[in-house]
């Protein structure tokens, strides 16, 4: 695309997470590289080059001068985010990405960021443009946008931060803000089981919330830890049905075969994810993003650095990119299994799940330990 873009183009600019990481690779193609948050970066180079200004003079960025890389004084975070401008939403086309959601999902919705950074530090998780520092807007500046998007025709907001649900106080000013201002929109947004409680969930419902999601990727404690996720599966049980009795959809997260698993391990999370009454549930394997400790621990083994979706039913679109002490083929089949389970426990209760899936259950556990 870069290659492409160049044709008509006299300032490329590549920005976000990967850029951050490893921008010698982006270089190749683009003139500068913009490392971490680019409001004010992209406005201070935009204006240096239209003044012929030295590019040196712009914080937060990289490029090539003369044959060598040149690399500017870090920018420091944005502090303010209430200073951030909405974005000119109204330049989007935006009767097109509606009928799009309506048509493959029944609503319309738009994304929203109400927050910056995350304080934990989960083993295979990168953050490099917001940090680990927890900046957040005001309850009334993000109620203002969502009138904004509401205003526009869209149905549904998409709160986009790494965790909404941080910072209970936060979390319930918001809610009681939108409360107050009568938006009827809909919203989802990501969370965390240990930042639900009865009160939360249910203010959440009162304002809007339809839908949450959980990052709880084991079922297992021993793994958990290794993840450095700083949950346990009983906070993500009572998260899931506090969460349920409050009237909110809730989808799940997890991860199969994640370094210093073992046959148990990945069992104990296929079968406690499937007994969940969750509404949506995702199994993935272990992607190991450049600069966190998963690929550290995994660099050595790598077989490809990029993702590709393999051409195969959409069940099982998943890759390992390392050596793994599990095959893939043997992953895909746990995968499978949960999913089956989940199923018949979602669509014939537990009832049936007694009779039918208690049976696929002890099946299919004593094949995957054939696997290899």
């Amino acid at each position: 695309m870069a290659q492409l873009l160049r044709k008509d183009c006299e300032l490329l600019v590549a920005g976000g997470p990967l850029p951050t990481s490893n921008p010698e690779d982006f270089l190749q193609f683009f003139d500068v590289v913009c490392i971490g948050e680019g409001e004010e970066t992209m406005l201070e180079l935009v204006q240096a080059v239209q003044n012929r200004d030295e590019l040196r003079k712009v914080k937060g960025i990289t490029y090539r001068e003369n044959g060598k890389t040149v690399l500017t004084p870090a920018r420091d975070f944005m502090k303010n985010l209430d200073d951030i401008p909405f974005p000119a939403r109204e330049t989007f086309d935006n009767r097109a990405y509606q009928r799009y959601y309506s048509t493959n999902f029944g609503y319309t919705t738009t994304s929203v960021m109400t927050s910056r950074g995350c304080p934990f530090e989960c083993d295979f998780c990168s953050r490099p443009v917001f940090g680990n520092m927890f900046r957040w807007r005001s309850a009334q500046n993000i109620a203002q946008e969502v009138e904004a998007v509401h205003k526009l025709g869209y149905e549904r907001v998409w709160f986009a931060d790494d965790c909404f649900t941080l910072g209970r106080k936060r979390l319930l000013s918001i809610c009681d803000e939108l409360v107050r201002r009568h938006v009827a929109i809909g919203w989802e947004c990501l969370s965390r089981v240990d930042t639900i409680d009865r009160e939360v969930a249910e203010r959440m419902k009162k304002a809007g919330c339809v839908r949450v999601f959980f990052g709880i990727e084991s079922g297992n404690d021993t793994i958990l830890k290794i993840m450095n996720k700083q949950i346990t599966t009983r906070q993500a049980r009572e998260a899931v049905h506090t969460c349920k009795k409050a009237g909110i959809q809730v989808g799940a997260f997890f991860i199969l075969g994640y370094p210093g698993e073992t046959d148990r391990t990945i069992l104990d999370t296929v079968d406690f994810a499937s007994s969940l009454p969750l509404d949506y549930l995702s199994f993935t394997f272990p992607y190991p993003i450049p600069g966190t400790p998963l690929f550290e621990r995994v660099r050595s083994s790598m077989i490809s650095e990029e993702w590709t979706e393999p051409d195969n039913i959409h069940l099982v679109k998943h890759k390992l990119l390392y050596r793994s002490q599990f095959s893939e083929s043997k992953l895909k089949f746990a995968l499978f299994k949960g999913m089956v389970q989940f199923y018949i426990r979602k669509y014939f209760g537990n009832r049936t799940y007694t009779l039918v899936g208690t049976l696929f259950a002890k099946i299919t556990e004593t094949l995957y330990k054939t696997l290899r």
